[in-house]
C-alpha cells in the first residue's frame, strides 16, 4: 500500500469522525439548557451546523467507498 493510499483513508476516516462532531454539536446547541440564549438564535446557529454534517456525511461515504473498496491495480 502506498503512502497516498494511507492517506486518503486516514483523511476518509477522519472526515467521518467530522461528521459525529457536527452533528452532535447541533444537537448539543439545541437541547442545552447552559447555553443562555433565545431560542430562535440556538436554532440559526444549530440547523447549519446539522446540515453540513448530513453533506459531510455523505460526502464522507463516497471518499470511504472510494478509498477502501476501489480496486487497488493502481
Amino acid at each position: 500500500m502506498n503512502s497516498k493510499k494511507l492517506t486518503e483513508r486516514m483523511l476518509a476516516i477522519f472526515g467521518a469522525t467530522m461528521v459525529f462532531f457536527y452533528l452532535g454539536l447541533g444537537i448539543f446547541i439545541i437541547i442545552s439548557p447552559q447555553l443562555n440564549i433565545d431560542k430562535s438564535l440556538r436554532i440559526i446557529f444549530a440547523v447549519p451546523l446539522m446540515l453540513y454534517g448530513i453533506y459531510r456525511g455523505f460526502a464522507s461515504y463516497q471518499k470511504i467507498k472510494e478509498s477502501f473498496y476501489s480496486d487497488d491495480r493502481e
